[in-house]
């Protein structure tokens, strides 16, 4: 499959997820994320919000900052990206690019350069490869901020064997993968 098909049949497999599928894998996701290393050795979380079928990360940002650590999601401006720290995830928040949820404030932006970066995507092979959403924004903020440590969050079905990469793609450090199951 190339990148266009791979993107197409992992939404298809997403969009067919039941709420409680998702909530199931993503609590078990919480519990797998929490137990990471990378996590517990991080003293700020670059996370993101969650937008249609993603994993549903709020819960783990807010146990993030109730273990003391700082958190950060991104907000686009144009075709660049940075955290902005944030600490409520109702009244600080409102739909952005792509109507993604995203910070209503431009700040304060994060300024860690070893915060642990929550990577998502569509397809994640286990040499960390990575299909995002076709946007390049990860990639870029990376190649600027190379020393970031990075964490994939995903269902079962987004794993695959092997992912073709281009030169450009910055592969993750590690990921985590949960297989829905109806709650």
């Amino acid at each position: 499959m190339d990148k266009k098909e791979m993107r197409a049949y992992i939404r298809s497999k997403k969009r067919a997820m039941t709420e409680a599928e998702i909530v199931s894998a993503s609590a078990r996701l919480g519990e797998q994320f929490r137990a990471c290393e990378l996590y517990q050795n991080a003293k700020t979380v670059y996370g993101y919000l969650p937008y249609n079928q993603e994993v549903r990360t709020v819960p783990m940002l807010e146990q993030a900052i109730r273990d003391g650590k700082r958190v950060a999601v991104p907000k686009c401006y144009g075709s660049d990206m940075k955290f902005i720290y944030i600490s409520d995830f109702v009244n600080e928040v409102a739909p952005g690019y792509a109507n993604i949820p995203e910070p209503i404030a431009d700040g304060p932006v994060a300024d860690d350069p070893t915060a642990l970066v929550l990577m998502p995507g569509l397809a994640f092979d286990p040499q960390g490869h990575r299909i995002g959403y076709g946007g390049g924004f990860y990639d870029r903020f990376l190649a600027k901020e190379p020393d970031h440590p990075t964490l994939a969050l995903c269902y079962g079905f987004q794993m695959v064997e092997h992912l073709e990469t281009e030169e450009f793609d910055i592969p993750v450090d590690a990921v985590l993968w949960a297989d829905p199951e109806e709650a």
